[in-house]
């Protein structure tokens, strides 16, 4: 297939902004594919050349972009940098380059989809001395067989930035259009196909051959799996009403959630909500499977929560949060920053699959095969009661042992991955908080001249797949980089983000995640998405989240609906 026919599909979907528009355009395009030997194309119109189990990441800078198309066009450097201050998109500074490019090379070709992924594919791989050059090497070979259309979409790719506005819905919906009949039996089998495969090719091939082969799509210990989410309980007695009872209760533990996993070989991996794998930096982890889990294969559903060493007191996520990232002093970080695994959940046990079956037997079977050891691996504080009192007895033990408060389960419901589920709740003391992205920000005066002082916050429009302004926040952050989260510290996480400047006020990839507390929420004709938040006070960064994992549209409406009718949690 011809990149340049895909290219037309980008352009078509950019301009319908109609959600049923672009699912019509994706469907006519994904029965021409069906076609295609390699079915892995459907992976561009995300914009990526990998599944979304991988971690696999390009790895190209707006720097890199820039020389390349200086390479491919003829066009010098600084004029490029020229046009995109005011452009403010590189793709379309790509397209009006390579359209008027002024080196005519006797090496252009028409350019393929395949060519197109095969290149993409090779980027990661490349390491060490040389890396940039073979980099640019790649890049440029792509541009300078490339028209300004094929080229505005290749530079948006590498960006991660394509700008056509599909979620991942909108595909879904698509694959059921293109390969099955309409109904929402064929919906939910592409979807229970694509939640436990996290694979677009896979489900669509499978989609190809029709609902048998989708209903046969099996989990796989070692690949990441999306987790189930919660929605919020204003209260116990709210929680009994929309879970029924008995209900099951369980702490909310204030860490990070990890999907264990081990294989039929034996080896145990560690991925986080975001599906990153980290496996190298939790080696204590590892260590506690081995020796307290009685199983040959599982899937196991948990949360790592950190504690003080000397005095066991529990210690609250942001404390702990540098585990996931840092890759170096691994063994100095275990020691003065140790976890403990609570495990909720058991999705797959020696070679089968449990997601449909009822979560009482999931929780039971789970307490069968863990050797608890407190302040290394144990099943989770539990309790299963009709009795109000009781569980708020239970409520109130969590907030005292130091974590964020209760979950509140259905024990009949099935796990969902990726869901967020009407059957499992989560109770917390009132406070006003969202976790959203940075796309802006703003840079200070004084003695803040140098760093960025103000953020620009956005919440997940999932329908049309973007993020909506909702606010700005200048306040919760430290002076000093000791003290916790600071201005320094979120500025240099910021600054290779920045995608355009004017004065003072930058534009940034949206990246970096972070816990908002706010007062309330109004309606707002400044931001896009309607709302603001009144006094938003970032508390710290969430980099167990992706940036679709924050606070959506949808959500930010039913609170300030919450908030109109004065109920509190």
């Amino acid at each position: 297939m011809l990149y340049k026919e895909l290219c037309e599909i980008y352009e078509e979907l950019e301009k319908n902004p109609s959600r049923l528009a672009k699912t019509t355009i994706l469907s006519n395009f994904l029965k021409k594919l069906k076609h295609e030997k390699n079915k892995e194309i459907i992976y561009l119109i995300q914009g990526k050349a990998f599944p979304d189990y991988s971690e696999k990441e390009f790895g190209i800078s707006e720097q890199l972009c820039i020389k390349a198309l200086s390479k491919a066009s003829g066009i010098s450097s600084k004029e490029i940098v020229n046009k995109w201050r005011k452009i403010g998109d590189l793709g379309k500074v790509a397209e009006e380059v390579m359209t008027k490019k002024k080196q005519n090379t006797l090496f252009s070709h028409k350019l393929t989809t395949e060519k197109v992924l095969d290149n993409l594919k090779k980027l990661p791989e490349l390491i060490g001395k040389g890396t940039v050059d073979k980099k640019m090497s790649l890049i440029s070979e792509l541009l300078t067989s490339s028209s300004g259309i094929e080229a505005k979409y290749i530079i948006r790719i590498l960006l991660s930035d394509l700008r056509i506005g599909v979620a991942s819905g909108t595909i879904r919906d698509a694959i059921v259009e293109s390969c099955l009949e309409k109904n929402e039996e064929n919906t939910k089998a592409v979807q229970e196909s694509y939640d436990k495969a996290n694979d677009l090719a896979l489900v669509f091939e499978k989609a190809c051959k029709g609902i048998g082969s989708l209903n046969e799509t099996e989990l796989i210990p070692g690949h990441p799996l999306k987790v189930m989410l919660a929605l919020k309980a204003e209260s116990i007695q709210d929680g009994f009403e929309r879970v029924g009872k008995p209900a099951v209760f369980e702490y909310k533990y204030d860490g990070f959630r990890m999907l264990i996993n081990k294989d039929e070989k034996g080896k145990v991996k560690i991925f986080t909500r975001r599906l990153d794998e980290v496996t190298k930096q939790f080696p204590d982890v590892v260590k506690y499977i081995e020796e307290n889990i009685d199983a040959k294969t599982f899937i196991l559903d948990s949360e790592a929560v950190g504690y003080d060493p000397k005095t066991k007191r529990y210690k609250p996520f942001q404390d702990i949060s540098q585990r996931i990232r840092r890759k170096y002093d691994i063994e100095k970080l275990e020691k003065e920053l140790p976890v403990e695994i609570n495990v909720f959940d058991v999705l797959y046990y020696n070679g089968k699959s449990l997601l449909n079956e009822p979560f009482q037997k999931r929780t039971e079977l789970l307490r069968k095969i863990i050797k608890n050891k407190k302040y290394r691996i144990q099943s989770s504080h539990q309790l299963i009661t009709d009795d109000e009192k009781k569980a708020e007895e239970f409520y109130k033990q969590a907030l005292k042992d130091n974590q964020e408060g209760v979950m509140i389960k259905n024990l009949t419901a099935p796990y969902k991955p990726g869901a967020r589920v009407g059957y499992m709740l989560k109770l917390k003391p009132a406070e006003n908080e969202f976790d959203l992205v940075i796309t802006g920000a703003e840079y200070g005066t004084g003695k803040r001249a140098g760093t960025l002082s103000s953020f620009t916050l956005s919440c997940y429009d999932k329908a049309n797949d973007k993020f909506l302004e909702i606010g700005k926040a200048s306040t919760g952050l430290k002076e000093k980089e000791e003290e916790g989260l600071s201005y320094t510290e979120l500025t240099n996480l910021l600054k290779h983000l920045i995608t355009h400047e004017t004065g003072r006020e930058v534009i940034v990839k949206p990246k970096i995640v972070v816990r908002i507390i706010y007062q309330n929420i109004q309606r707002s004709p400044t931001y896009e998405s309607g709302f603001a938040l009144r006094f938003p006070r970032i508390t710290h960064l969430r980099p167990d989240r992706t940036p679709k994992d924050v606070a959506t549209l949808k959500e930010v409406i039913e609170e300030y609906k919450r908030m109109e009718l004065k109920i509190e949690y």
